[in-house]
This record gives structure tokens, sequence and C-alpha cells, in this order.
């Protein structure tokens, strides 16, 4: 193999895959979302107990929200930084075996 064919090979391997969603599926979580969000506020907004009980728990569903949405961009992170690592190492040995010609013969 050419070195010229291995740096076309390198380059192609270290295109970024994108993982694609659905159009359905999104469309899916964002319904799944706030349907959940509007039951339970409707459910709090509905308790028969004092403001400060239905204040609370409001509240603790908003930290919930917001805690969610963090760490579903923590995992997102850190799914996308193992990922460039490991494009980033197979680079690298496919770089080490097309700079080794192992079927070359030296002569003496």
């Amino acid at each position: 193999m050419s070195r010229a064919g291995a740096a076309r090979r390198i380059k192609h391997m270290s295109t970024p895959l994108r993982p694609r969603t659905t159009t359905a599926f999104f469309t899916q979580s964002v319904i799944s979302f706030a349907v959940s969000l509007g039951v339970t506020i409707t459910g709090i907004g509905y308790l028969h107990d004092s403001r400060w009980i239905r204040g609370f728990l409001a509240l603790g569903l908003l930290y919930v929200v917001t805690s969610s949405f963090t760490l579903a961009k923590c995992v997102r992170d850190r799914q996308e930084e193992t990922a460039i690592i490991s494009r980033v190492d197979q680079a690298r040995l496919d770089k080490l075996l097309a700079e080794q010609d192992l079927l070359r013969v030296e002569d003496h």
C-alpha cells in the first residue's frame, strides 16, 4: 500500500461519525417530556395541601428537571470525549501501521 493510499485511509478513518437521531424519536421525546411535566405541574396545582407544600413540590420539580438536563449534557459530553479519544488513538495506530511496510525486503 502506498503512503498516499494510507494517508487517504487515515483521513477517512478520522472523519467524525455523527450518530443521527430520527425526527420521530426526537418528537416522541419532546412530547413525552412535555406531557410528564404538564401532568406533574397539574397534579401539584390540584393538591389539597397548603400553598407551602405545593410550592415546595414545585420547586423540587424544577430542581429535578434542571438537574436532569445537566446530567444528560454531562453524559453526552463524556461520550463525545470518549469517541474523539478513540478516533485519535485509531488514527495513530493506522498511521503507525501504514509507516511499517511489513512486506518490504531489506537488502544487506
